[in-house]
């Protein structure tokens, strides 16, 4: 039988630190946090090293990723399901364990997908890969799988391809809900370019196991702070970049900023830097994660 919201809430509650357990409303309205002092916690994107992690011809494993992890003043790290080198339950526990042992919680697995695909078969396959990390990510004692919607294909119309990711969404939202697992949707352009078009997906799906990561890096509005500003109440998780694209012009992006929007909102749970800039990430992300770290306190 499928557990009851509330039993919901208080597994979700029990399994993530600094979480919305308590809260009372659906996806649809903003999170009721469990108090009014913001709980933010710093995690570390595996996306980051994205170029020594790739698997066509990888020189760092993820066990290697958290030993540089543990060296810096972090709760928590991002295993982003593009590295994993297997799925077995053995590895995952290896996983789980190597993270625990420097006491460092697993605050997400991001997965890659596409729910705006026409058809039905390669979109259901879509949907079986997030039910499968979902599944993997509840193993490895994950707080969130951060999911994409996609973007229109050709011909396609905007309300049509949103019907068709609400749908979708609402398929993996049943498995998050056994699972005590948060599905958040990213604002990573295609159909959610704009805070509006982000929370058309977000709103009619109603099922507490959905939420919102916040990518401080992906809109390319006048004033992407606003735009952030803006779905913060929805979030979940998410994830910091350095650089920021006002009108789709890149900039630096002011982290102190950033922080306090998530402190003026409340928000309660992971914040993951995703560094994507040019220098070094094993020289930029230390002095980032520092900055980071003082900033949030």
């Amino acid at each position: 039988m499928p557990v009851s919201r509330r039993e919901f809430l208080a597994s979700a509650s029990a399994l993530i630190a600094g979480s919305f357990g308590s809260t009372s409303v659906l996806a649809i309205d903003p999170i009721k946090r469990p108090s009014d002092k913001p709980d933010i916690k710093l995690s570390l994107a595996a996306y980051s090293f994205r170029q020594f992690l790739d698997l066509k011809k990888p020189t760092m494993t993820l066990f290697e990723f958290i030993d540089f992890a543990s060296e810096l003043p972090l709760d928590a790290v991002e295993l982003t399901s593009y590295y994993f080198a297997e799925t077995s339950d053995a590895y995952l526990d290896k996983l789980k364990a190597h993270a625990a042992k420097y006491k460092l919680a697993i605050s997400g697995v991001p997965v890659g997908n596409n729910f705006c695909l026409k058809d039905d078969s390669k979109r259901a396959a879509e949907v079986q890969k997030v039910k499968d990390w979902t599944a993997r990510a509840a193993k490895l004692g994950a707080k969130t799988v951060r999911i994409f919607a996609g973007n229109l294909e050709k011909g396609e119309t905007l309300d049509v391809a949103q019907k068709r990711v609400v749908e979708a969404m609402e398929e993996c939202c049943a498995v998050a809900e056994k699972l005590g697992i948060y599905l958040a949707l990213e604002n990573h352009g295609g159909i959610t370019d704009t805070p509006e078009h982000l929370l058309d997906l977000v709103k009619p799906v109603k099922s507490p196991a959905l939420g919102v990561n916040v990518d401080t890096g992906n809109f390319r509005l006048p004033d992407p702070y606003a735009d952030i500003a803006k779905i913060v109440p929805y979030g979940v998780v998410s994830q910091i970049k350095t650089e920021v694209y006002p009108g789709g012009k890149k900039q630096g992006a002011d982290l102190a900023r950033v922080i306090k929007i998530f402190k003026d909102g409340n928000f309660h749970g992971y914040v993951a830097l995703e560094y994507e800039a040019a220098e070094d990430p094993k020289i930029a992300v230390p002095r980032a994660i520092k900055e980071l770290r003082k900033l949030i306190g």
